[in-house]
């Protein structure tokens, strides 16, 4: 549910504000318009942003099918982290207009942005939001004319904790080379303070900020990390500029953080309760020490983390309230799909489940399905696919699993839930059914690589494995190929991806990874495979 909020208090304010700024009438522009503090597309629908970033600058090779995989998650929107060229390797003009043909592509919303102004002041290497503006003016022909698709992200966290007072008139500034260059698109503004307006000067200087655009077309941006812990700081910041009629969405955000507990429940239930937009961070690719962002593992939209099921799947998140931007075609539409067809398990392993199901039927078409598994009334999700079928691995040997099916349109509207199937996989491979090799095969300051190989002593293949063990030192897995890795404390699992998951009677499938260690870096002493353990060599 959505309501908006009045105060005696805001008409006060609205009343002294006008005495001194004048607040500037929208601009009667094509694209995306703010309008009384609303975010409205190109068909003057308003837009409630739903969406995730993607690391687009560090793992360009990625971006495809990440797109992809967040739409099939239902997000309306990816925010795009581009640089400058000044921290980082330059984003063309020519990268950037594939990544907002892509977007397109999707049916999503592109919000591009500078990364290098990260904590400038504080952060050496960081740029000022007048470099920014450098780098949109050499890119401008990439996003003029896309207006109903991009919105244009000015810089990240433009100002650290140090010499941040000039946030609104750099700000400012900024917003207005913008302007006379011809960039006619919604601008979205940083707070300072490594986003997290702690000192309220975002807060403060938002109306002047605001009536400095010569369109009236900006939108604020706070990023909610360890300072908004409680449900109090929470609203309080985030009323306080829908009381104004100021836009603002919560760009960033996660489920924990280096600097404190964020409060993401209230995040999402409060944004969702006034109508305002957020981002989460990030798709994949976050290093040491806040992997834990990752919302997928290695950037596999099928193997959601514990943050990934949350903000897609949990309460008030962006499968249960995203909805797409009708410039796409679909907005208007409000009929859901049909109910998908009971699943059917077509093949069944000791990690895995293979599932089909009658597809659904749709105005505007069927975009994709969530398959999902039901557990004590509780749902929790189990892959996204665009087809009605799908594998879902990851599972634990001799195990009942109830699995029930959904459909997602193109307007972001989700069917009713199918019929429930329950599945029991099957055995894992016996005690010494297995052989595990273990060899470190780099090793340096802090850091190591690692080659496990994995060998089938059994009678029986296996198609589809996850591995276990304890590390004695306290050493971090932070990246695997050939498989996927979950870890905690010191204990790993890795489970198998589609091309290491059949090992035959006698063979052997091997994945590498890096790791992180400090003091020592001993190897593990004892292996499982599908919870039956495994000798050594």
């Amino acid at each position: 549910m959505r309501r908006r909020v009045a105060s005696l208090g805001a008409a006060v304010f609205a009343l002294l504000l006008s005495m001194f700024v004048v607040i500037p009438t929208a601009h009667a522009e094509a694209g995306f318009q703010v309008n009384d503090g609303r975010l409205y597309d190109a068909n003057g629908q308003e837009f409630v942003i739903r969406g995730v970033s993607h690391p687009h600058t560090w793992f360009t090779s990625e971006t495809t099918r990440s797109l992809a995989d967040i739409k099939s998650l239902g997000a309306n929107t990816v925010r795009i982290v581009l640089s400058s060229g000044d921290q980082w390797t330059e984003n063309s003009t020519a990268d950037v207009a594939n990544v907002v043909s892509q977007c397109k592509a999707n049916r999503l919303i592109c919000m591009l942005e500078v990364h290098d102004t990260t904590g400038y002041g504080e952060q050496a290497a960081a740029v000022s939001l007048d470099r920014a503006v450098d780098y949109w003016l050499r890119i401008q022909d990439a996003v003029i004319g896309e207006e109903d698709y991009v919105l244009v992200n000015i810089g990240n966290e433009p100002y650290g904790n140090t010499d941040y007072a000039g946030w609104g008139a750099d700000t400012s500034a900024a917003i207005n080379r913008l302007r006379d260059a011809g960039f006619d698109h919604t601008l979205v503004v940083d707070g300072p303070n490594w986003g997290q307006d702690w000192s309220g000067t975002m807060r403060s200087q938002a109306p002047e900020v605001f009536a400095s655009d010569p369109h009236a077309n900006t939108v604020f941006s706070i990023h909610m990390y360890g300072v908004y812990d409680t449900a109090a700081e929470i609203e309080d910041y985030l009323h306080h500029f829908v009381d104004q009629g100021l836009p603002i969405i919560v760009g960033e955000f996660g489920h924990n953080h280096s600097d404190g507990d964020p409060d993401e429940d209230t995040i999402m239930a409060t944004t969702e309760d006034l109508g305002l937009g957020y981002i989460g961070w990030s798709w994949s690719g976050n290093g040491s020490p806040v992997e834990y962002l990752d919302m997928v593992h290695g950037f596999d939209g099928d193997s959601l983390t514990p943050w990934g099921e949350r903000i897609f799947h949990g309460a008030d998140g962006i499968a249960q309230t995203s909805r797409e931007a009708s410039v796409f075609g679909g907005g208007s539409d409000t009929t859901a799909p049909t109910t998908p067809g009971t699943p059917s398990v077509s093949a069944v392993s000791a990690s895995s489940v293979t599932l089909t199901w009658a597809p659904s039927t749709d105005d505007v078409g069927v975009t994709g399905y969530q398959v999902v598994r039901v557990a004590g009334g509780q749902e929790t999700a189990a892959i996204s696919t665009p087809t009605n079928s799908a594998i879902v691995g990851g599972l634990s040997p001799d195990t009942d699993y109830t699995f029930a099916v959904y459909a997602r349109d193109a307007a972001g509207n989700r069917s009713a839930r199918s019929a429930t199937t329950t599945v029991t996989t099957e055995s894992g491979p016996a005690a010494g059914s297995c052989a595990v090799t273990y060899r470190v095969s780099g090793e340096w300051n802090g850091g190591f690589q690692a080659e496990v190989t994995i060998r089938n002593t059994g009678t029986s293949p296996v198609d589809g494995w996850t591995l276990g063990w304890s590390y004695l030192d306290g050493q971090t897995v932070t990246n695997v190929w050939g498989g996927v890795a979950t870890q905690t404390g010191d204990t790993v699992t890795v489970r198998s991806v589609d091309y290491t998951a059949a090992i035959p009677v006698g063979g052997s499938v091997s994945f590498g990874f890096l790791g992180s260690w400090t003091g020592a870096n001993s190897a593990p002493s004892a292996f499982t495979l599908n919870d039956g353990s495994c000798t050594q060599g």
